[in-house]
C-alpha cells in the first residue's frame, strides 16, 4: 500500500505546490514590484527555510506595529532581500546533515531516500531530530509567542482597522505552518527518544516509522495551502487575480 500511496501523494502534493507558489511568485513581482519587505519574504515562503522566513515575517509585523519608528529605517526591500540571503545560507549549513547522510538504498526491493549514518551511529541521527526541533519549530515558536504577544498588548491600545488587516495574513500563515509542522516535530522527538533507547519495543518502532511516513506526508501539504492563504485573506493578492 505504501509503495503506491506515497509516490501519488507527494506526486500531486509536488504539482500543486508548484503551480500555486508559482501563481504567488508571479503575482508578487510582476505585479506588486516586490517593493516591501514582506513581498520579499513571501517569495520565499514556498521552500525548505520556511521556517526562517515565517519568523522574520513575524518580526517585520512586530516592528511594523510595535517599533515603527526603527521600522521606517529597515523595512526596506534591500533590507529584506540582504536577510533572506543570510537565511537562506543558515538553512543550507541547517540541512547539512541530510546532504551528508541521505541515500538511495534498496528496502525490500524497493528503492528508498533514508539516512545511512556511519557505522550505525545514533549520534548523528539524534543530532539531526534536535536540531529541526531547535530550529525549525521551538525557536520559531519562542520569537512568535514574544511577537504576538506584543503586537496583541500594542493593538489594544491603539484600535486601529489598518493594523489588524496588516496582522490578518501573518498570522493565519504562522497558525497553518505550526498545525502542519508540530506533528512532524512531535515524531521526531519521539523517534531520538527510540535511538536513545528510552523507547524500546519492536511494536511502537513499527507504528513510529509509519507516523513519520504520515506526518512527513502532511508536513509537505503545508506548501499548497500558502496560495490559498493568499487568494482568500489577502486583500491585495485578491486585487491582482
Amino acid at each position: 500500500f505504501t509503495s503506491t500511496f506515497f509516490p501519488v501523494l507527494y506526486s500531486i502534493l509536488f504539482v500543486t505546490g508548484l503551480m500555486g507558489n508559482a501563481l504567488v511568485v508571479w503575482v508578487l513581482i510582476v505585479f506588486k514590484k516586490v517593493s516591501a519587505m514582506t513581498d520579499v519574504y513571501l517569495v520565499n515562503l514556498g521552500f525548505y527555510s520556511s521556517a526562517f522566513f515565517i519568523t522574520i515575517m513575524s518580526i517585520d509585523r512586530y516592528l511594523a506595529i510595535v517599533r515603527s519608528v526603527y521600522a521606517l529605517r529597515v523595512r526596506t526591500a534591500a533590507h529584506g532581500a540582504v536577510t533572506s540571503l543570510a537565511l537562506w545560507a543558515v538553512a543550507i549549513l541547517a540541512s547539512a546533515p541530510a546532504f551528508l547522510f541521505f541515500q538511495e538504498v534498496d528496502d525490500n526491493n524497493k528503492s528508498a531516500c533514508i539516512p545511512h549514518y556511519p557505522d550505525s551511529n545514533n549520534g548523528w541521527k539524534i543530532f539531526s531530530n534536535f536540531e529541526v526541533n531547535a530550529l525549525g519549530w521551538l525557536m520559531p515558536l519562542g520569537i512568535l509567542i514574544f511577537c504576538y504577544y506584543n503586537i496583541l498588548k500594542n493593538l489594544q491600545k491603539c484600535h486601529t482597522q489598518n493594523k489588524y488587516k496588516a496582522m490578518k495574513l501573518v498570522f493565519i500563515v504562522v497558525t497553518v505552518f505550526f498545525l502542519f509542522w508540530t506533528p512532524v516535530n512531535i515524531v521526531l522527538f519521539l523517534d531520538s527518544l527510540q535511538n536513545m533507547y528510552v523507547i524500546d519495543d519492536c511494536h511502537t518502532s513499527k507504528r513510529l516509522a509509519l507516523a513519520m511516513e504520515l506526518a512527513e506526508a502532511f508536513s509537505f501539504a503545508h506548501c499548497c495551502l500558502n496560495p490559498v492563504i493568499y487568494a482568500f485573506v489577502g486583500e491585495k493578492f485578491k486585487q491582482y487575480l
